[in-house]
């Protein structure tokens, strides 16, 4: 596989300290407030990411962090805890507002398909973790104690902007955008490991310490939680592209000053969603969530397809008739799976391996999914038996994860409740969206009902020319083909 490095701006050959295991980290959610479809637009990447590398055959470890302390309202250590932000919106507890929105994310991630990571932490569950961190990182003379609080001295890195380069006065106390005066910092691009003082008067949740009872900067946490469960190399680091600076990039600064090497070799962000209007945000108010979806009828995979049909290094803007597009489009590939026969001959095992080595091309060639998408396609139109489509279709749904075949026989099973129950008139074939079903009298035929129903999906594709060339078609078969409501009937003549 070759996959984008943010940390050298290059397409690289995929490769992993230990041959053949991933190391793999993803910054989890703060849980404070609903994941937006935003934000859930990096975990399908993240997920088709996991599932990918584990369909090459690597075994893969993939942490994530649960962020319910520490994480303030400015990524520049300034503002109130987020946390603590929702728990007074909704006059809960700190805790119940992290138990409540974690669940949630974890049902919006288990309707679009998102797999649970192997190791899931949060951060209030390892303080000790990050204080021994934070310790050593004191005693090695690459953080300080001043006004109550720990902070990280970058002026002891040989580099620190890691992702872009910065021309010093873009990020001058005061000039940019969220970044306040700390008059306790040594340097203008310090950052809070530990707070005490200079946030305690409302913090919630509040620990012991060498430093005074305080609580953790947001940044550590991420270090600590990865070095403890995937070790001291880490092979791969996902998140969103607004995390690269400064949370990415401090994390880089503290784990390789604690480590004493380099820590991680692959850095891949995903882009960001946007609106018309601009970048989606929790802090802007009102904000699209996976259950606003399902209210106006959408399947939640037809999201996760809208995701998989861009490349996750663009901006992708959602709209109402973008999102319709999708779910247009991902119905009409359901229905294309649904009238696909069971048991229609054996496997083409050649067919299928050659299918699966333009999968593994197209989609290792930094996370294609479009590509993977239109794989299916191919293998749908190809000219080898349903057998074989079935088989493949299922083998790339591994990574794409839209639940093609379930999709399709749950649709089977909904147009089977549909069928007349006069007697001489058979059921053959049905599609969905609006509900199409292709029925026959007489001796049954799969071929002649198979082109009724392409007619049937042309017809519904507004595409006529198809339609009358395969009305024609059967015509000169001696089929006779009648429109009623909801589908066509066909009998020879």
């Amino acid at each position: 596989m070759y996959l984008y490095n943010s940390a050298t701006h290059k397409k690289e050959k995929f490769q992993t300290h230990t041959p053949g295991r991933v190391e793999m980290y993803t910054c989890g959610p703060t849980v404070y407030h609903y994941a937006h479809i935003g934000n859930l637009r990096s975990y399908i990447m993240e997920d088709a990411l996991e599932k990918f590398l584990r369909y090459e055959g690597y075994d893969v470890n993939r942490v994530m962090n649960i962020t319910d302390v520490g994480h303030l309202a400015s990524d520049a250590d300034t503002g109130e805890d987020k946390m603590l932000k929702g728990a007074k919106r909704e006059n809960k507890s700190v805790m119940d507002i992290a138990k409540f929105y974690t669940d949630a994310f974890f049902d919006d991630c288990a309707k679009l398909n998102i797999k649970t990571p192997d190791v899931v932490q949060p951060a209030t569950g390892l303080i000790g973790e990050f204080i021994k961190v934070v310790s050593r990182l004191i005693e090695k003379g690459s953080a300080y104690v001043a006004g109550g609080n720990v902070y990280f001295d970058t002026s002891t890195l040989d580099r620190y902007y890691v992702f872009n380069d910065h021309d010093q006065e873009d990020l001058a106390v005061g000039v940019r955008e969220g970044v306040e005066e700390d008059a306790n910092k040594r340097n203008k691009n310090d950052f809070v490991l530990w707070f005490t003082k200079s946030k305690f008067e409302d913090q919630a949740l509040k620990w012991d310490s060498p430093w005074g009872v305080g609580y953790p900067g947001w940044h550590i946490e991420c270090s600590c939680i990865s070095m403890k469960y995937n070790g001291e190399y880490l092979d791969l680091h996902c998140g969103g592209v607004d995390n690269a600076f400064p949370h990415h990039t401090n994390e880089i600064a503290q784990s390789e000053a604690y480590l004493g090497h380099p820590w991680c070799a692959q850095w891949f962000h995903v882009h960001h969603l946007n609106t018309n209007s601009g970048k989606m945000s929790k802090s802007k108010g009102e904000f699209l969530t996976v259950s606003l979806l399902e209210e106006k009828g959408y399947d939640p995979l037809a999201y996760r397809f809208f995701c998989l049909q861009s490349h996750y290094r663009k901006g992708l803007v959602f709209s109402w008739e973008n999102l319709d597009n999708a779910a247009g489009a991902y119905n009409k590939l359901i229905k294309r799976v649904a009238a696909l026969r069971d048991g229609d001959g054996e496997i083409d095992e050649a067919a299928a391996a050659q299918f699966k080595e333009k999968f593994l091309t197209q989609v290792g060639n930094d996370l294609n999914t479009s590509m993977g998408v239109t794989c299916l396609y191919d293998v749908l139109k190809a000219p080898v038996n349903d057998a074989t489509k079935r088989a493949v279709l299922a083998d790339f749904d591994q990574v794409l994860s839209l639940s093609l075949l379930d999709r399709a026989a749950a649709l089977r099973e909904k147009m089977v409740e549909l069928q007349p129950k006069s007697t001489g008139m058979v059921l053959d074939s049905k599609i969905a969206g609006d509900v199409y079903l292709v029925r026959h009298e007489g001796e049954p035929d799969p071929e002649i009902s198979k082109l009724v129903l392409q007619r049937g999906e042309a017809k519904q594709a507004k595409n006529f020319a198809e339609a009358d060339q395969i009305r024609d078609k059967l015509k000169a078969r001696g089929i006779e083909v009648t429109d009623v409501p909801g589908g066509a009937v066909w009998k020879r003549v």
